[in-house]
C-alpha cells in the first residue's frame, strides 16, 4: 500500500521541547502545541526523543471523555511512540542512551521528548521507518495477539474482521491471510478495493443482509469475529460463529454518546460477555465464547512486537501508513481520522 507523505515542518521559534496539550473536552481543533520544559527521568524511567507517535481512536475517545480510562485535563495525548533513549533515571538497567525503543504509555506520546517507564520499553530494530515502526506498536500487537494468542485461528478457517481497512484491521487481515485463513472484511464500499488487495473478501458493514452474505461465504460458520464497534452488532457477530468460535471485542464505538459518559459505551460489550460466558460454563453455547481484548505492556507485548518487526524487515508485512503529520497538525490529523476514509495509520512525526 502506498504511503502518502506530508510536508512536515514545525513553526519557527518552537522550543527545544514541545507537546500537544488538550485543556478540556471539545473538538480536536482545540488542541494546542505548546513549549514544554525538557523532562528529566525519574527513578526507573527514561527520556525518549520521539521519532514517531501514533494517532488512534483512543485519542478521539479521550477528547470527549468517552475512553474507559479517561485522563484528567489538561493532558498530552498519544498512545504509542517510537524513538531513541536520551537519558535514563536511577535504577534503569538494560537500556542505554541511543537505544531505539517503542513504548505504549497510553498518553503523553505527542511530544518531542517523552518520559516513560523503562520496564515498558521494547527494542526497535534499525532499518525500519519510524512511522511504519509505530504503526506496529499498539495496532500490530493487538492484531497479532487477537489472532494468535486469543482466538488461535488455524489455516483453512474463516474469520470476520470488522473495519478491515483501519489501523488494526489492515494488519489483522494481512496476518490472517498470510497464515492461510479465509478473511471476510467489512468496510465502506469506497474501501473495498483496498480490502480486496489485502487478500480478503470485502462486504459493506451497513448491509442489512450482512449475516446472510457471511454465511454464503463461510457456510460452516466463523472461527472468530473481531469487532471494534460493540453494541447491538455483537449479537450479529455471535450468531455467525461456528461451534467453538470466539467473538473478540477490542473496542466500542462512542457514536451517539454524550461527552463525559466515559463508561457507558463499553457497558453493552461487558454485559454480553458476562451473560454469554456464563451460558458457556453451563454448556449452552456450543463452545462459543466472547472475549474482551485490551493490549497491555509486558513480556508478551515485547515478544509479539518483535515478531511483527521481523515480518516487516523481511518484507512479508508492510505496515500501512496513510499519512504523516507534524505535531502542530495534530488537530487536523485527528479530525481526518474522525471524518473517516482513512486506510491504515495516521502518524505524527515531531
Amino acid at each position: 500500500m502506498r504511503t502518502e507523505d506530508h510536508n512536515i515542518q514545525e513553526p519557527a521559534g518552537t522550543a527545544a521541547n514541545a507537546q500537544v496539550v488538550v485543556a478540556a473536552m471539545g473538538p480536536p481543533e482545540g488542541m494546542a502545541l505548546r513549549p514544554a520544559p525538557m523532562p528529566r527521568p525519574g527513578r526507573g524511567r527514561v527520556v525518549v526523543e520521539v521519532e514517531a507517535a501514533g494517532i488512534s481512536y483512543a485519542e478521539v475517545q479521550m477528547l470527549g471523555r468517552l475512553h474507559p480510562f479517561p485522563p484528567g485535563f489538561p493532558f498530552v495525548p498519544g498512545y504509542d511512540l517510537v524513538g531513541r533513549v536520551t537519558e535514563g533515571g536511577r535504577g534503569v538497567v538494560g537500556v542505554r542512551p541511543g537505544d531505539r525503543v517503542a513504548a505504549m504509555p497510553r498518553k503523553g506520546a505527542w511530544t518531542r521528548f517523552a518520559e516513560v517507564p523503562a520496564k515498558c520499553l521494547a527494542p526497535v530494530p534499525e532499518g525500519i521507518d519510524p512511522a511504519e515502526a509505530v504503526a506496529l506498536v499498539t495496532n500490530g500487537v493487538t492484531a497479532w495477539q487477537m489472532l494468535h494468542r486469543l482466538a488461535r485461528v488455524r489455516a483453512g478457517q474463516s474469520v470476520l474482521v470488522h473495519g478491515a481497512s483501519g489501523g488494526v484491521g489492515t494488519l489483522l487481515t494481512a496476518l490472517a491471510v498470510r497464515h492461510g485463513i479465509h478473511v471476510i472484511g467489512t468496510a465502506s464500499p469506497g474501501k473495498h478495493e483496498q480490502v480486496r488487495a489485502l487478500g480478503a473478501h470485502p462486504l459493506d458493514y451497513r448491509a442489512p443482509d450482512l449475516p446472510d452474505r457471511v454465511r454464503e461465504l463461510a457456510p460452516g460458520g466463523l472461527a472468530a469475529v473481531f469487532d471494534h464497534i460493540g453494541g447491538p452488532g455483537l449479537d450479529q457477530g455471535w450468531s455467525m460463529l461456528a461451534p467453538g468460535g470466539v467473538l473478540v471485542s477490542f473496542d466500542s464505538s462512542v457514536s451517539g454518546y454524550s461527552p463525559g459518559q466515559w463508561f457507558r459505551p463499553h457497558v453493552p460489550a461487558m454485559r454480553r460477555a458476562l451473560v454469554w460466558n456464563l451460558k458457556r460454563l453451563l454448556g449452552l453455547t456450543g463452545g462459543r465464547r466472547m472475549s474482551m481484548y485490551y493490549v497491555k505492556p509486558g513480556a508478551a507485548f515485547r515478544a509479539d512486537l518483535g515478531a511483527m518487526y521481523r515480518l516487516a524487515l523481511s518484507g512479508d508485512l508492510r505496515p500501512p501508513v496513510a499519512q504523516r503529520y507534524a505535531l502542530s497538525e495534530a488537530g487536523t490529523a485527528t479530525r481526518r481520522l474522525m471524518d473517516g476514509g482513512v486506510v491504515g495509520k495516521l502518524v505524527l512525526v515531531p
